[in-house]
């Protein structure tokens, strides 16, 4: 549900506060101020509003949770228990994915400081919040980072998978949670992360 007031209070000023000064001159410029308008901007016109049906939101709210965090790490380490041969590797490969994109999330979300949509644009998530760090998204991080690996490994499932891990970082958008910035770079270091661990091998 969203609180009767102005969604778009609070444009013109920055949402990222890192500590580091260099960062923070970087991240007060023009272009990223624009950047940041823009993100709140397909924010509100995404994010579920107080008239949503009960099925719309359990829909997105089922669809996040399969994607999640917990549930990426189970479909990483259950092949790589269970699998052998080629798809062995490729578990090994999609582990070391999760597990390289998750660190680098969590060293951006606590250098850059960028707060929580709910924080700054006065509407309240469906869901829990992991922690106050908004950018970039854990969530879609992390399936996607699973994802690409397996689509780049079995190219039969490519789409499908590409597909639920795009929707999956944009239920985070929808469930108030996420900018849809935070939710594309997100994807970008799972896609990045997966080429270089492909690389290795």
């Amino acid at each position: 549900m969203t609180a009767n007031v102005n969604p778009m209070e609070g444009y013109g000023t920055s949402g990222f506060t890192p500590t580091n000064a260099k960062l923070l001159r970087m991240l007060d410029s023009p272009f990223i101020h624009r950047l940041d308008d823009r993100d709140r901007a397909l924010y509100t016109r995404w994010v579920i509003g107080e008239s949503a049906s009960q099925a719309t939101l359990l829909f997105w709210t089922v669809l996040t949770h399969v994607g999640g965090v917990w549930a990426s790490i189970v479909f990483a380490l259950v092949p790589l228990v269970l699998a052998e041969g080629p798809e062995k590797v490729v578990a090994v490969q999609a582990a070391w994915s999760l597990a390289i994109s998750h660190l680098l999330v969590q060293l951006i979300k606590r250098n850059v400081v960028r707060a929580r949509p709910t924080a700054r644009l006065h509407f309240n998530a469906h869901v829990a919040l992991p922690d106050r760090f908004s950018f970039p998204s854990g969530h879609a991080t992390a399936v996607m980072s699973v994802a690409f690996i397996h689509a780049a490994n079995f190219h039969s499932l490519g789409w499908p998978l590409l597909a639920l891990a795009g929707l999956v970082g944009f239920s985070r958008v929808r469930l108030g949670v996420h900018y849809p910035g935070d939710v594309v770079v997100g994807q970008v270091i799972a896609i990045a992360t997966g080429l270089f661990v492909r690389s290795l091998w």
